[in-house]
């Protein structure tokens, strides 16, 4: 049975996969394929669909590898007239540009804790597209009611949790949880996982106790230099709305821009001021 590629692309998100998109967004002259050709590159290295075949599709399926780490859009250009194109069978004699383009699966937030600062961070979080789960140990706070757009609620201790939820390069996780007790337990926890983005809520010296705990404890300090802390873009945020608007700023620049930025400096400058 032949498979849609539009399907497809819907599949291997709804699967937490990534996949690149490889379109030819321009043709000159005559070319082995037409003006909107797609082939899409799965992560395993398997595709589906055609953009011409031959070194075309080869060097395309070359370059989506480096989409697909980096997430980042690019554009290749082809002259099929160059000699080097004529030695690979390919005589057609036109010009061509293809787009390769990132497909990323939705991006999933889990929240630690279900206070006020998560109710507006769950619904924040989800407008800017990413489906939340809600971790509490307080049933009366942890619910559907009020976390009514929330994909998973989990409101057993947060031990159980732990057990349940497998973090991976898509997942980002907030800890804002009723107690510094808390907040360090789930934080243990956090930083041992393959989680794209930990972050946690608290002052200096809350932040600097807690990671001075887990370091006298064996937790390397590679592993704490990850987390954001305290949590969130600086914006001058009081209000729970407005701490969570800096929040979701900050899960958005780790997701669009990555980790390797001065943002990632945040801790090391906390446990060291």
């Amino acid at each position: 049975m032949q498979v849609d590629l539009f399907d497809e692309i819907q599949n291997l998100r709804q699967a937490g996969r990534k996949a690149a998109l490889a379109t030819i967004v321009q043709i000159r002259g005559s070319v082995p394929s037409f003006q909107a050709a797609k082939m899409l590159i799965r992560d395993d290295g398997s595709t589906l669909g055609s953009i011409g075949g031959g070194c075309v599709e080869a060097e395309v399926w070359a370059a989506a590898q480096d989409v697909l780490r980096e997430e980042r859009s690019r554009v290749m250009s082809f002259d099929l007239t160059d000699d080097s194109m004529a030695e690979s069978g390919l005589i057609c004699g036109g010009k061509l540009e293809i787009f390769i383009e990132p497909i990323l699966p939705t991006p999933k937030l889990v929240i630690f804790g279900a206070g006020h600062i998560s109710t507006q961070l769950s619904k924040i979080a989800t407008v800017a597209g990413f489906k939340t789960t809600i971790v509490d140990n307080r049933p009366a706070y942890a619910n559907a009611e009020r976390f009514p757009e929330a994909e998973k609620i989990y409101s057993d201790t947060f031990e159980q949790s732990f057990q349940e939820i497998i973090p991976n390069e898509n997942t980002y996780l907030v800890i804002v949880t009723r107690g510094h007790q808390e907040d360090e337990n789930v934080l243990r926890w956090a930083v041992q996982t393959d989680a794209r983005y930990v972050g946690m809520i608290g002052s200096k010296r809350k932040v600097r106790t807690i990671f001075q705990d887990l370091e006298n404890e064996g937790i390397a300090r590679e592993r704490l230099e990850r987390v954001c802390a305290p949590v969130g873009l600086d914006i001058g945020a009081v209000l729970p709305e407005e701490i969570a608007v800096a929040i979701v700023a900050e899960l958005i620049h780790y997701r669009r821009v990555g980790f390797k930025h001065p943002l990632s400096k945040k801790v090391y400058q906390t446990l060291h001021s």
